[in-house]
């Protein structure tokens, strides 16, 4: 099973294209440019979306629908936005045999189409805060894809919310960011830098963009959400006002963020091995599976006898379970095909085992076994599972630690980024000419100005002039 995988060291892009396919988490559509989510895939995404939804909803937020279909003349009503994504927007001309009065964009994001309806639904400061969330697939007609990291079509969530001062929608979009961070961190066992974004990379339309980035395994960086400061842009746009409490009128501060399947791709790059996938615990659509081994019909029979008491004493944990009873394969195709997918645990139930009232578990992380007394298993399955949880994140955070570079000249900066790679923290003055010069010279991005570090002041990598801190540079996807 594992020479499906073409080794990292030999090809780290085919190697993520070989586990996703053969991981069955999707494979290619016959629309160029699309993908199909398989079910382990989809049970990935609904695992991430579950957690997710619980903490937008434990922050106040609440779910809603918008349609597919944008009118031409909303997006072109922000004039940054509209410049943003017409490259990317596919058009609908003509539908039901006639051409279309007005062209209808199949939406790219959702700003315009949910505020036509917040300058409908708010008229007062009462109507304020507005937090709604919407999760939904969108369309950006995308060049070159790559099933997860960037397709033609995507599933994700984006919020969208709207306040009565900027600093309550300032307030929203760190907040939000942080649940990005404490989701990216506790669930995805993968560690990221909170940060914002230089003018040159902000979401178009945006006054202000945060974001959290993390470092894959081939060190280049990977943003795995975004959180939107839209300042007042969109609402003077689309006249979403709001009377305030001396009767004044006054335009409404906006925030829009959101994470998408983008992040399954994370999940495969930060964690993943030459034999498939390494799945956290947390999100794992199996958490545990039971194997059973056995030579001959005496030796079946005892072991499903087991596999019976086994789920009796397992099923109050409420984990997720798979029992692999089949008969077709041996035991070796069905310990490749789990690892392949990657389970973060293996219970092995042979006739020893059987015999003795134990199992072997085996961590999917680093094949690490241990046997266990079946009347233990309620007790110590959790205590190995937020083990495992533990392990793969300090893992990352290790692989990251390694792989962080300060740098102050510029031929080293360089030299860096050509042969390592990985996270390079150096001084940057603040132009955009220099920003671009950098990128076009190395292929780096500021992938953002830290928020959590402390202002350092030094030179510009660059140019040599005044640096007020230190930003974080690396190769992207």
């Amino acid at each position: 099973m594992a020479k499906l995988i073409t080794p990292r060291s030999e090809d780290y892009s085919r190697w993520y294209t070989d586990v996703v396919v053969h991981a069955k988490l999707a494979d290619y559509s016959p629309v160029k440019g699309c993908m199909v989510i398989r079910p382990h895939g989809y049970a990935l995404w609904e695992n991430m979306q579950k957690a997710l939804d619980r903490m937008f909803k434990e922050t106040g937020h609440e779910n809603a629908y918008f349609p597919l279909f944008i009118p031409e003349s909303f997006l072109r009503k922000e004039q940054e936005h509209v410049e943003g994504f017409a490259p990317e927007c596919a058009v609908v001309t003509h539908a039901g045999g006639t051409k279309l009065e007005e062209p209808l964009v199949i939406r790219p994001t959702s700003e315009t189409i949910m505020y036509a309806m917040y300058a409908k639904w708010i008229q007062s400061y009462r109507d304020l805060p507005m937090l709604i969330n919407q999760w939904a697939n969108v369309v950006r007609w995308e060049m070159r894809t790559r099933l997860f990291l960037r397709t033609t079509e995507f599933l994700w969530q984006e919020g969208h919310t709207a306040h009565a001062s900027y600093d309550e929608a300032e307030k929203e979009v760190l907040k939000i960011l942080d649940v990005y961070r404490i989701f990216a961190e506790e669930y995805m066992a993968m560690p990221v830098i909170k940060g914002i974004k230089t003018d040159k990379e902000k979401f178009a339309g945006a006054m202000r963009t945060y974001c959290i980035e993390a470092l894959m395994q081939d060190n280049r960086s990977l943003q795995a959400g975004t959180s939107h400061n839209l300042g007042q842009n969109f609402s003077r746009a689309f006249d979403v006002k709001f009377q305030n409490k001396n009767g004044e009128w006054e335009y409404v501060w906006q925030t829009s963020w959101g994470v998408s399947t983008r992040l399954i791709g994370a999940v495969v790059m930060a964690h993943g091995d030459d034999n498939g996938l390494v799945l956290p615990p947390r999100i794992a659509p199996a958490q545990v599976v039971v194997v059973p081994i056995w030579k001959n019909d005496e030796e079946k029979t005892r072991a499903m006898e087991v596999i019976e008491k086994l789920k009796t004493i397992l099923q109050p944990l409420g984990l997720s379970m798979k029992y692999d009873v089949r008969t077709e394969v041996n035991p070796g195709w069905k310990f490749h095909e789990w690892e392949l997918a990657g389970v973060p645990l293996r219970l092995e139930l042979g006739p020893k085992e059987v015999v003795a009232s134990e199992v072997m578990t085996v961590r999917r992380l680093n094949r690490v076994r241990e046997k266990i007394r079946m009347d233990h298993l309620p007790g110590r399955l959790p205590e190995l599972l937020k083990e495992i949880q533990q392990e793969m994140f300090d893992a990352a955070l290790k692989r990251r630690e390694e792989n962080t570079f300060r740098i102050d000249d510029w031929q080293s900066f360089r030299r860096h980024i050509v042969e390592k790679g990985g996270f390079i923290f150096s001084g940057w003055c603040g132009s955009r000419d220099c920003e671009e010069k950098i990128q076009e010279e190395t292929k780096a991005t500021i992938r953002c100005i830290p928020i959590d570090a402390e202002n350092e002041s030094g030179k510009c990598v660059w140019c040599g002039g005044d640096s007020p801190r230190r930003v974080c540079f690396a190769k992207a996807y």
